[in-house]
């Protein structure tokens, strides 16, 4: 039987997705052991989180069916109302939410012990909004007070909720915005303006991170301003994390020690998370990372095909604005795993140990599959008989 009889859109893009996840399992359970050990958790074996992990990804998969079943024209539909019920769920997170270390990024789910990231959600939502604002005023961008209002009053609306607790997820959110509105047909002229808006306004933060980390909203100020001097300053003592992922790597060499070899991971924090890739790198090698690499790269790259459909605006916006900001999430783990970047917190997209994360990448890729099923079937429709 072919199974793609019953998976429809872009067969790559499944496949990633699949091997994406066989790579995650086995390097999850892996690097799970640390976390066993770190817990002091007698009461869960490295065999119940790969368990977990291993039905969170079941999940994921299944979203992924579903959405990838809707016509994409529906999201264009449901991207207000998503917009707009992301910013109390956003209100309630930082106010009412979760708090895990100085951070509330969460939402606990009524009756049950589940946790929700609702920055993960508010990211989709923005993506397809801005996909459709763009697609509806597509060429008619000639007043920048329309620019302001109709496109960076939302962005700057869900990131300035999201900014308080997760600085780097504002921030990544942010410049994938920037760069589906620099795609969206917006005059260079408008964009030129928006650059120093931006600018300016990292500037100023910088200094406000400086001087006065400690009078930013959330509490984070001065953690971020650590992780900055840390990373300049280069010093080993003040970057643990990010010692033991070199270590790790360079244990890795060319083909890595083989599968659960990894010696770093009882060392590293957040192995099975944020520095997934060092783990994998030790495990399977240099030459792995590259395929790793490589695959999220085919991943834009078939998106960006989509994007070819002059007179479906709103498809291609969405292709392009879900695919880069998984793929520019990834390289951003990648560069803190080898030490181009301060720790930021993001998890490898697919790879990483995670829940809502994962289930909401997931659902993105359904979307993306949506988009690749309609094209395709447009495409045969208008074929010669």
């Amino acid at each position: 039987m072919n199974v793609f009889k019953h998976l429809k859109g872009d067969r790559i893009v499944w496949i990633i997705m699949l091997l994406f996840s066989l790579m995650s399992v086995l390097v999850v359970y892996s690097a799970v052991l640390n976390l066993v050990h770190y817990n002091g958790n007698q009461k869960t074996s490295p065999v119940g989180y790969l368990l977990k992990h291993t039905g969170i990804l079941a999940a994921g998969m299944g979203l992924t069916f579903l959405a990838h079943r809707v016509k994409y024209t529906f999201y264009a539909k449901l991207a207000p109302l998503g917009f707009l019920m992301s910013i109390p769920l956003l209100l309630f997170t930082l106010f009412k939410g979760v708090r895990a270390g100085e951070a509330s990024r969460w939402i606990g789910i009524p009756g049950t012990s589940l946790t929700f990231q609702t920055s993960d959600f508010a990211k989709i939502m923005l993506v397809l909004f801005l996909a459709r604002i763009l697609a509806v005023e597509f060429g008619n961008w000639e007043r920048f007070s329309d620019v302001l209002k109709k496109l960076l009053l939302p962005v700057v609306a869900i990131c300035g909720l999201i900014f308080p607790a997760n600085f780097s997820t504002a921030a990544v959110l942010f410049v994938n915005a920037m760069f589906l509105i620099f795609m969206g047909g917006v005059p260079m002229r408008h964009l030129f303006k928006l650059a120093g808006i931006a600018i300016v306004a990292a500037v100023v933060l910088g200094f406000w991170i400086w001087i006065a980390p400690s009078t930013i909203p959330g509490n984070r100020g001065p953690t971020w301003k650590s992780r900055i001097e840390h990373f300049s300053d280069g010093a080993s003592e003040h970057n643990y994390q990010s010692e033991q992922s070199k270590m790790a790597i360079a244990n890795g060499g060319m083909f890595g020690k083989g599968p659960g070899n990894s010696t770093q991971r009882a060392f590293l924090p957040q192995a099975s998370s944020d520095f997934i890739f060092a783990i994998v790198l030790e495990e399977y090698g240099f030459l792995s990372g590259v395929l790793l690499l490589f695959l999220y790269l085919i991943l834009l790259y078939r998106s960006v095909r989509m994007v070819r459909q002059k007179d479906k605006p709103f498809a291609g916006f969405i292709a392009l604005g879900l695919s880069f900001s998984l793929v520019f999430q990834a390289l951003i783990n990648m560069g803190v795993a080898v030490d181009l970047f301060p720790v930021t917190g993001q998890p490898l997209p697919l790879i990483s140990m995670g829940g809502t994360s994962i289930l909401f990448t997931m659902a993105s890729l359904g979307i993306l599959l949506s988009v690749s099923h309609t094209l395709q079937q447009n495409a045969q429709d208008v074929k010669p008989e």
